[in-house]
């Protein structure tokens, strides 16, 4: 209990919740269709991508960056991170993507707000599949952002945002449709 009182933990905490109320806005806002036309694939999916990179780029030195409920869960079962500080990542990155998400509709005219970047299965795939494919995108960002930031990898941490980031755009250019 001892790291509840520490400001650093209260920083990494702050982090975490102002990295996904951004990773929310800016990922979202790209979904978002303020064109006529389909929305594009290519444009979210880079905008999450790119946003996810700026943000480990910015607070990885902080928080490491998690911005994502999958890899903070995954670095607390990997022993990586202790239980309170994951409860804390986990309450902060739920809290910031909500506050995201409400900026992201206070600032959005109604007709292009839409669903507000709410994506829904293709018709021709089934629930079962749809997570299926979810559980193995998760799992190929998870093992990305494991092997980014594996001390023994280059020695250089902070390139671990740009593979971090391409991974993420491609989970999203392969799963989107």
């Amino acid at each position: 209990m001892r790291e509840l009182r520490s400001s650093a933990f209260w920083r990494a905490v702050l982090a975490e919740f102002l990295g996904s109320l951004l990773y929310a806005l800016l990922g979202l806002g790209a979904s978002l269709r303020w064109a006529p036309g389909p929305p594009s694939v290519v444009g979210a999916a880079l905008a999450f991508g790119l946003a996810q990179t700026t943000l480990v780029q910015a607070l990885g030195h902080v928080s490491g960056g998690h911005v994502n409920p999958a890899i903070t869960l995954a670095f607390l079962m990997a022993s990586q991170l202790s239980l309170p500080r994951a409860v804390g990542y986990l309450l902060a990155q739920v809290l910031g993507m909500l506050a995201g998400a409400g900026v992201l509709y206070g600032v959005t005219p109604g007709p292009v707000r839409g669903t507000l970047g709410l994506s829904a299965l293709h018709p021709g795939v089934g629930p079962g599949q749809g997570t299926v494919v979810e559980l193995l995108l998760t799992a190929q960002f998870v093992l990305c952002v494991f092997a980014s930031f594996d001390d023994r990898h280059d020695g250089r941490p902070a390139m671990a945002a740009v593979p971090v980031g391409f991974s993420l755009a491609l989970g999203h250019l392969f799963g989107v449709r």
